[in-house]
C-alpha cells in the first residue's frame, strides 16, 4: 500500500484583539479556538500580536504621543511561561488542535513580536520572534535571531510561520523550506484600516501576492491571516471621527494552496473564522516541477546557512562578516 500523507481541517482566524488587554484577549482567543475546533479545525492560526493586539499607534501618532500607549502595552504583553501561555495551553488542550497564537511577548525590558505554538495536548512547543521589526515597529520591538526559525513535526504535516514583512525575507522564507514545511502561518495586521499610511490602499494585495509566492517557492499550504479593527480599538486611539486615519474591519485572510491558488477566502472586515481542508499530497504535484530545498536547489552553484546566535558580544568586531574566512555559519545540507 502506498504512503498516505496527512489530510487535514486549518482555520485562520480573523478577528479583533480586545486592544490593550491582555487578559480580556486571553480570553477571546480561547473563546476562538474552541469555537474553531468544533468545526473540526485541528490547526488554528491566529493574527499578528493578536495579544494585546497590534500596536497601530507606531503609524498614525508622533513618539512623544505613543509613550502611554507603549507604556500600557508593555504592562499587557505575555511572559512566557505565564498566565496567558497557561490558558492558551489548556484551550488547545481542550480543542484538541495545535495552535499558532501571536503576541507582544515580554522578556525583562523588551518586547518582542512572537508567534507561540502549541501541541494538541496544550504544550508550548516552539516560539518565533520577528526577525526585524518593520520601520516604525522598532520603537516597539526587539529583534529575533536565528533560534526563531523553526518548523514543528505535528501529525497534520511540518509547521512553521513568518510575520509580516518577513515574507520579504527570501532567505527567512528559504530556511523554513530547508527545514520541510508543510503548513506555513502567515501572520499580519489589518493595515488596511489605516487609510493614512500610504501602504494601506495595496497592503492587501501584498500579503496576497506574499501568500501565493511562498505558497509556490516553498511548495507548502499557507494560512494567511490578519485581524479586522473594531470600535473599541479605534475609540480608544482617539480616532472615533477621523476614518481617515483608522477605521472599523480591515484585514485580509485566505488559505493558499501549494499551486500558489486560493483554496479559501478571502474575508475581509468582518470577523469570522475561515476553514480549509487540505491534502498534503497536493503538495507532491509541486514538487516534481520545482522541490527548492531538492532536485531544483542546485547546491553546486548555491550556499545556504544560518548564523548561531549572537554571543553577548554584540560589538561589530565580534560578528563575523560573510565574506571573512572566519565566518560560522552553520550549513544546511540540501
Amino acid at each position: 500500500m502506498a504512503d498516505r500523507p496527512p489530510r487535514t481541517r486549518v482555520a485562520a482566524v480573523h478577528a479583533a484583539s480586545v486592544f490593550l488587554d491582555k487578559e480580556a484577549s486571553t480570553a477571546k482567543a480561547c473563546d476562538l479556538i474552541i469555537e474553531a475546533a468544533r468545526e473540526g479545525a485541528r490547526v488554528i492560526a491566529f493574527p499578528e500580536t493578536f495579544i494585546p493586539g497590534y500596536p497601530y499607534w507606531v503609524w498614525t501618532h508622533t513618539p512623544p504621543a505613543g509613550a502611554p500607549l507603549f507604556r500600557e502595552y508593555f504592562l499587557n504583553s505575555v511572559e512566557v511561561p505565564g498566565p496567558a501561555v497557561d490558558a492558551l495551553g489548556a484551550a488547545s488542550r481542550e480543542a484538541g488542535a495545535y495552535v499558532v497564537m501571536g503576541v507582544s511577548e515580554r522578556e525583562a525590558g523588551t518586547l518582542y513580536n512572537t508567534l507561540l505554538y502549541f501541541d494538541d495536548q496544550g504544550a508550548l512547543i516552539g516560539r518565533h520572534r520577528k526577525l526585524q521589526p518593520t520601520q516604525a515597529e522598532r520603537m516597539v520591538w526587539g529583534r529575533g535571531d536565528s533560534r526563531d526559525l523553526i518548523v514543528l513535526a505535528t501529525p497534520h504535516g511540518r509547521l512553521g510561520g513568518l510575520i509580516c514583512f518577513e515574507h520579504t525575507m527570501d532567505l527567512a522564507r528559504y530556511a523554513l523550506t530547508t527545514m520541510g514545511e508543510q503548513i506555513h502561518v502567515a501572520a499580519w495586521p489589518a493595515i488596511s484600516a489605516i487609510p493614512h499610511d500610504p501602504v494601506s490602499r495595496f497592503f492587501d494585495s501584498i500579503s496576497e501576492a506574499a501568500a501565493k509566492h511562498h505558497a509556490l517557492a516553498g511548495q507548502t499550504f499557507v494560512v494567511n491571516v490578519q485581524p479586522c479593527v473594531d470600535e473599541d480599538t479605534v475609540d480608544r486611539l482617539g480616532f472615533g471621527d477621523r476614518p481617515d486615519m483608522l477605521r472599523t474591519g480591515g484585514g485580509w485572510s485566505a488559505v493558499v494552496g501549494p499551486h500558489g491558488q486560493v483554496i479559501a477566502g478571502p474575508t475581509r472586515d468582518e470577523e469570522t473564522i475561515l476553514h480549509a481542508d487540505i491534502d498534503l499530497a497536493d503538495i507532491i504535484t509541486m514538487k516534481q516541477p520545482c522541490d527548492s530545498a531538492g532536485h531544483y536547489a542546485r547546491p553546486d552553484v548555491f550556499f545556504f546557512g544560518l548564523r548561531p546566535p549572537a554571543t553577548k558580544d554584540c560589538s561589530p568586531a565580534a560578528i563575523p562578516c560573510s565574506m571573512h574566512e572566519d565566518t560560522q555559519e552553520q550549513p544546511i545540507d540540501l
